[in-house]
């Protein structure tokens, strides 16, 4: 138990446990829109997108998360726009889009001279090496992205689910659905240094998943999905510390524990329910 306490002390833990609370609201919040939009298949295109900036980044010697965040925009921006000419079905522009990046990301990772950065770091991230730069990027965009929803809570809403509405009313329907576009862009970014892009679209997928098994509320939703989320991420980090395995992985596979063990719990309740 000692040593588990004697953590703490660790900057690069503390780090950690900033990063994993700050992600665990800024993908409650960006998750639950996502997940509510029945619009997951979008954020793992952006994703997988975003490796085709870390490539070309890695080959022009710039900074590779500076390449996944213009790629990811593009991306997002990209999709909403196909999505609203109706040019292309949204799914066949997902799928072109995710992966052509892939493939231009691992082109020109293996172009560039010298030597060949390590992929497994940016495919299945690191929590544990997050810096205190990363921790202050990632609460800079959770505040822009929390003020947003407060500001613009019921616009956001009304843009996602009922557009045509919107428009008759004269709301800017163009304009939230590229906000949300680019605000779920650099979300995944950001958190791809500690999850990493294979497992990134679990952490906004499966604590709101989770969440919707106690209720439908988009307010509730988002506030359960913190506290899953964040405890999914501590139960992770510890875990993997203990078993010396990665973390990012670890993280999401308690995740998705909590979520199969509370989902039986949640099917055993009813069918008692319906016996009684």
């Amino acid at each position: 138990m000692k040593n588990f306490i004697d953590l703490f002390e660790y900057t690069f833990f503390q780090n950690a446990l900033y990063a994993s609370l700050l992600i665990s609201i800024l993908s409650a919040i960006i998750g639950t829109y996502i997940v509510s939009r029945k619009n997951v298949f979008i954020s793992g295109g952006i994703t997988h997108a975003s490796f085709g900036g870390i490539g070309i980044a890695y080959y022009m010697g710039l900074n590779p998360f500076l390449g996944a965040a213009i790629f990811a925009i593009l991306t997002g921006t990209g999709i909403e726009w196909i999505s609203n000419k109706g040019k292309m079905r949204e799914d066949s522009a997902i799928a072109i889009l995710w992966s052509l990046g892939m493939a231009l990301g691992i082109i020109f990772v293996f172009l560039t001279p010298g030597y060949s950065p390590n992929l497994m770091s940016f495919l299945f991230g690191s929590i544990l090496s997050v810096s205190i730069a990363d921790v202050y990027m990632i609460l800079a965009l959770t505040l822009v992205t929390a003020i947003f929803f407060l500001l613009y809570y019921r616009p956001i809403l009304y843009s996602a689910f009922d557009a045509e509405f919107s428009t008759i009313n004269g709301m800017k329907v163009a304009v939230f659905r590229y906000a949300m576009a680019i605000l779920v862009s650099l979300a995944i970014v950001v958190s791809i240094r500690a999850m990493g892009i294979i497992l990134v679209l679990s952490i906004f997928t499966i604590p709101q998943t989770t969440a919707m098994l106690y209720t439908h509320q988009f307010r509730k939703i988002m506030g359960l999905s913190i506290l899953f989320g964040l405890l999914g991420s501590i139960i992770g980090l510890f875990a993997a510390y203990a078993m010396n395995i990665p973390s990012g992985a670890t993280i999401i596979f308690s995740l998705t524990i909590q979520y199969l063990s509370l989902k039986s719990v949640h099917l055993i309740r009813l069918k008692i329910k319906q016996r009684a």
